[in-house]
This record gives structure tokens, C-alpha cells and sequence, in this order.
């Protein structure tokens, strides 16, 4: 069994100090216990030592990751003056948007949700699935399975509205992992803020979601002029918002995931490597996490053995079970088992796996990226105001 602890690796956390446990402690300090998790919500708060309040605003910044925060906290005088008693929690494997929002919107992580990755193979088509667009993917109800927090809160009879772009009302993402309740359209940031602060007027759970600085660091890196510019936006927005809010709210700001930088010759093209592209159907996930579907009747193991002696130091290279076994995603349901890559990879260092037959050449440049283990990538904050 590897030790991820001994390669400076985070072991993904299911419980505890996760993003999963988020939305049960915000539950908690409202008061509730849901079905399915009865007193553990309110374990969530305590463990969390948030207080009671008739009102919960949860802001999840899309690609903040802890690590990213603390080295770049100059651009951020709200979130720097919170840094002492920020907590580190850990998201879940792969570091990445869809899983991460799986994991936030049920408490449950990529195995039982099987929101496995940016995109995945669809066991029914064969053909591949990205869980952000959803396209390729089945109904979002067939897909997700695990009841959303949201939709339970709702259901408990609290108000819940989620604030955030248009495209994203009515999404398969959303519809996925976080329906339930009413969603509001906000466009720019004071829009957001503005929107926020209008469903807070009311008792209830406010989410809020918060995309640009995930787009910078993609785009430009997090150590960029442009992603300090992001955070600093972010920033005012957060800082209005907790001077704005009614007394008797709790602010709960987390992130889905950090970054890494990739270097320019840093990924490796499955399609230019033989040794890689034999034996291989499709490549699916993204560079820092792939999921690898063999040819029927291929041994697992002897491609794989092949995979680890050409990435050697560039990656993690496991079989299905294997991953399965270390817990990576948490326990798996029988209907995600499929999803999950003949074998799985996981980036070491600043590099990546890509593929680019089923790969975009526009993805394959992108200066920053995540899905993988490292502390960058895994490490989250939770700020509570």
C-alpha cells in the first residue's frame, strides 16, 4: 500500500476535517437533524465550533485553495485578517470542481456520488461524459443518486436560495449536487453580493458560488499579476458581504479545490507514447488526475506495470482496486464502479497525463490545473464569520 504522507501526498478525508462536512455543520447551526444524519450534523458544528444562528451563508470560491490563500494574502485584507483562525480542511479525490461539489452538495464523496472527475467514461454509452457541461452524461437525477443536503434542509422546512451565473441555474452539475430551494441569477460580483444579502433578509441557508478566481489561476497561474487581481475582487465582495449581514448569520467561506502550476513540457501525451497509448481505449479525467479504460480482454496488470515504468516520478499509477482499496473515493457504489479508470493516475510534481486524441489543445496549455494529491491541490480553507 502506498503512504501518500511519505511522497508529501494528502490522504483524501472522508469525514472529519472535509468539505463534505461542511453543509452538515451549517445544518447543525440551524438547528437541524436530517434524515440520514440525524445528531451527526450537529457533531459537524461542534466539531467546527460554530455557534446556533437562524441564518447560514455559505460562499465556496471556486479554486481558492489554502495554500494559494496564505502566499497571496497581501491581495486579501478581509481573508488575511481571518488567516489565524482559518481551518485547513481537506476536499476529496480528485481535487476537482465536479467531485468537490458532489462532496459539498450530499457530504458524500466521488465513490458513492459518482461525480468522479471534470470527465469520465459513461458505463452506458461507452463514450465520454463531462460532468461541468454535462455533456455526455445521463439525466443528473440517474447519474447522482445520494440525496443533496439542500434538497433535505429544503425539505426540513428551511428557506434555501443559491446565488450564482446563469448558466449554472438549472445545470446538470446543479441539478446534481445542489438542487433544491430557489436559485437566483448574479452576474458581476456586486450583483452576487447584492443578491446574497437580499436572501438573507430571511431566516435560512444562503449558498453562494464564486468562479473568477478558479478562471485566472486556469488561465494564468495563481502566482499571476491576474490571479492576485482576482483575489483582490473577491476579496471586496466577501469583505461587503460580512459587513452587510444581518446579526444573527454565520458566514462559512470554503473552496473546492487549490491549484498547481504545470510547467510548459510538463505533460505527457498518451498519444505520442507508445508505450502508454497500447492496449488503451480512452483516456478520461484531466491531466492531473486521469481515469485510463483498457481494451476488453487487456491484463490490467501488465499495462500497468508498463504505466508506472514510463511515468516513474511523474505519477501515481494504480489499478481500479487498488484505489478503490486505499479509499481514495471514499466507498464506492456498485454503479460507479465503471466510471472509475481501469487505472488511475495521479500527477507527481508539476505534470500531467493528457491525452490528445480526447483532449482539447486549449486544455492541454492551461497554466494552471488540479485533481491530484499534493497539498495545493487538496487543502482548502474554511473561514467563519
Amino acid at each position: 500500500m502506498i503512504d501518500l504522507a511519505d511522497l508529501g501526498l494528502v490522504e483524501p478525508d472522508h469525514g472529519g476535517e472535509s468539505l463534505g462536512e461542511v453543509l452538515p455543520a451549517a445544518a447543525g447551526s440551524l438547528g437541524l437533524e436530517l434524515p440520514g444524519w440525524g445528531a451527526a450534523t450537529v457533531e459537524a458544528r461542534d466539531r467546527f465550533g460554530l455557534p446556533e444562528a437562524s441564518r447560514v451563508c455559505v460562499v465556496l470560491v471556486d479554486g481558492l485553495g489554502l495554500l494559494q490563500l496564505r502566499e497571496r494574502a497581501g491581495h486579501a485584507a478581509f481573508l488575511r485578517s481571518r488567516l489565524g483562525a482559518t481551518r485547513e480542511l481537506v476536499c476529496g479525490y480528485p481535487s476537482t470542481t465536479a467531485a468537490s461539489m458532489g462532496l459539498l452538495g450530499t457530504g458524500r464523496a466521488a465513490g458513492r456520488t459518482g461525480l468522479a472527475g471534470y470527465t469520465v467514461r459513461n458505463p452506458r454509452t461507452g463514450g465520454l461524459a463531462n460532468l461541468v457541461s454535462w455533456e455526455g452524461a445521463d439525466e443528473p437525477e440517474q447519474w447522482q443518486r445520494e440525496p443533496s443536503l439542500t434538497r433535505l434542509i429544503a425539505d426540513a422546512g428551511v428557506r434555501v436560495t443559491s446565488v450564482g451565473p446563469a448558466e449554472f441555474r438549472g445545470s446538470g452539475l446543479t441539478r446534481a449536487a445542489l438542487n433544491g430551494g430557489t436559485y437566483l441569477v448574479a452576474g458581476g460580483w456586486e450583483d452576487r453580493v447584492d443578491a446574497t444579502l437580499r436572501a438573507l433578509r430571511d431566516p435560512g441557508l444562503v449558498y453562494l458560488y464564486w468562479g473568477e478566481v478558479d478562471k485566472a489561476g486556469h488561465a494564468y497561474g495563481w502566482t499571476s499579476t491576474q490571479w492576485g487581481d482576482a483575489l483582490s475582487e473577491l476579496d471586496r465582495g466577501l469583505g461587503r458581504l460580512a459587513r452587510a449581514m444581518p446579526a444573527d448569520t454565520l458566514l462559512l467561506i470554503t473552496a473546492d479545490h487549490g491549484q498547481m502550476e504545470v510547467a510548459r513540457d510538463g505533460l505527457v501525451d498518451v498519444a505520442t507514447v507508445p508505450e502508454l497509448a497500447r492496449d488503451v481505449a480512452l483516456v478520461a479525467g484531466e491531466p492531473r488526475a486521469a481515469y485510463v479504460h483498457l481494451l476488453d480482454g487487456v491484463d490490467v496488470d501488465e499495462v500497468g506495470a508498463r504505466w508506472r515504468a514510463t511515468l516513474e516520478g511523474r505519477a501515481l499509477v494504480l489499478s481500479r482496486q487498488e484505489a478503490i482499496d486505499a479509499g481514495w473515493f471514499g466507498a464506492v457504489a456498485a454503479h460507479v464502479v465503471p466510471v472509475i479508470g481501469d487505472l488511475v493516475v495521479a500527477a507527481l510534481g508539476s505534470g500531467g497525463v493528457a491525452d490528445s486524441r480526447t483532449q482539447t489543445p486549449h486544455s492541454m496549455q492551461l497554466r494552471g490545473m488540479h485533481g491530484s494529491l499534493t497539498p495545493g491541490e487538496m487543502s482548502v480553507p474554511l473561514v467563519v464569520t
